[in-house]
């Protein structure tokens, strides 16, 4: 791709050097009117004939609004902070800090919130397309972090939004680099969507092997029996079905109901729902202790099983394995402490990872006003059970299978994070002028 003949400084380090015909501005003087505070209003009505309430949670990662996050404001309150086509939205605070959402070709009224800044782009100066696209860039992320800096916490208001220099080239010239980024981010993001797709077909994939291996066994010509429980299906003829309590060395039980508040390192771990990682393992940005007088009664024992019993996570699994100290566990939880004679911890929590467990999930909630798993339902949890041989078996299968699976996933993974920074970088350069889009 060509670059400019000649370049010179923008005197400022995080856009560097501008082509010659280009100059930078702050934002407040690319504005038709000052940049304005959203509405400081609980989002509570869900009317869809009134004016949309934009939040910092409505942003989509695909620059869209979510559809499943939809609140409105009265028209009364929503007249003074109408939002217009090209409007740009910038979050002043919190975790989504800078930010930002272009609202355009929204088909109806929408307003914003208080923790939003509204830009209006003096279409004479600046487009739209050319401001949002600079705000997606590095150069962008630069100042943000350059402002932090600055800032004993991290919030950026409209004083400093109004500072923000931006690379301006001339308006038509704007036009083509937006409609050249339109053009070759649209061809990235579907191919991280295909990669995306990929990864659900894998995980699909792997919930099915894990099924199938905890259900029927690893041997395919194994003889099957009605296991005579709907979710469950058929089960080998010399397997047979038990019931969670009769598995375990004692009771189940519930966790401390202590509020979360040490940190010290010498006392044992405080595992609450929100340590349980995606990965199966504990956060480490999330340590909580409790001090040993008062962790005694909750401490938790290689291979003990704990279950989330109410929430968004409600039956939610974590093995507690292979930790190095001690640990107890929290008032959400119910711990299952598995009898190694008759069921492994590594079969009983590769069950708990099954579609055939989330259909027994799915029938407490059927008969339940509200979703909530305890003690008592636990108990009854039915599991197809064989032999600790044929267990080990199936529990290697099943980590092997996994394992190559998992592969897979973080190396598409690591590709799709490279295409964004590849995307981004794109972006930055062409926004800045480091590379050359017309003719």
């Amino acid at each position: 791709m060509k670059t400019y003949e000649k370049y010179k400084p923008s005197g400022f380090e995080f856009i560097g050097d501008i082509p010659e015909s280009w100059n930078t501005k702050k934002l407040k003087f690319l504005v038709s009117e000052k940049l304005k505070y959203g509405a400081n209003e609980s989002a509570e009505l869900e009317d869809l004939d009134q004016p949309r309430y934009i939040r910092i949670t409505d942003f989509g990662e695909d620059g869209t609004l979510r559809e499943n996050t939809f609140k409105s404001l009265p028209f009364e309150i929503a007249k003074d902070y109408f939002l217009e086509n090209g409007d740009i939205l910038f979050a002043r605070s919190g975790a989504t800090v800078g930010k930002t959402f272009q609202f355009k070709n929204y088909e109806g009224l929408a307003c914003y919130a208080g923790y939003l800044i509204k830009a209006n782009p003096d279409e004479n100066q600046i487009t739209s397309d050319f401001l949002y696209y600079f705000t997606k860039s590095n150069s962008y992320e630069s100042w943000k972090d350059s402002i932090f800096i600055q800032a004993t916490i991290q919030n950026i208001g409209a004083d400093k939004y109004n500072t923000l220099q931006v690379p301006l080239p001339p308006i038509a010239e704007q036009t083509a680099i937006a409609e050249y980024l339109d053009e070759k981010t649209a061809e990235i993001d579907k191919l991280i969507a295909n990669k995306g797709r990929l990864i659900e077909l894998l995980k699909e994939e792997r919930t099915a092997i894990i099924n199938k291996a905890v259900t029927r066994g690893i041997n395919a010509d194994a003889k099957l029996k009605p296991s005579g429980i709907d979710w469950l299906g058929d089960i080998p003829e010399h397997w047979e079905v038990k019931r969670l309590k009769f598995l375990t060395k004692d009771k189940l039980k519930y966790g401390a109901n202590e509020s979360a508040e040490q940190e010290n390192f010498d006392h044992p771990r405080y595992i609450r729902i929100t340590d349980f990682g995606d990965d199966g393992k504990l956060r480490n940005d999330t340590f909580k202790s409790l001090p040993f007088e008062v962790a005694e009664d909750y401490l938790l024992k290689d291979g003990d099983i704990l279950f989330a019993r109410s929430g968004a996570t409600v039956g939610k699994t974590f093995q507690f394995k292979n930790y190095d100290g001690l640990a107890c566990f929290a008032g959400y939880l119910i711990k299952a402490s598995p009898n190694e004679e008759e069921m492994l911890s590594d079969f009983l929590y590769w069950f708990t990872k099954s579609g055939v467990y989330e259909g027994w999930k799915n029938s407490i909630f059927n008969q339940a006003t509200i979703q909530n798993i305890g003690a008592d339902k636990y108990s009854c949890l039915e599991i197809p059970i064989t032999k600790i041989e044929e267990q080990k078996e199936i529990v290697e299968f099943i980590e092997s299978k996994t394992n190559e699976i998992d592969s897979t996933i973080s190396k598409i993974e690591k590709e799709i994070e490279l295409i964004k920074e590849y995307r981004t970088a794109l972006i930055s350069e062409v926004v800045t002028g480091k590379l050359k889009v017309i003719n």
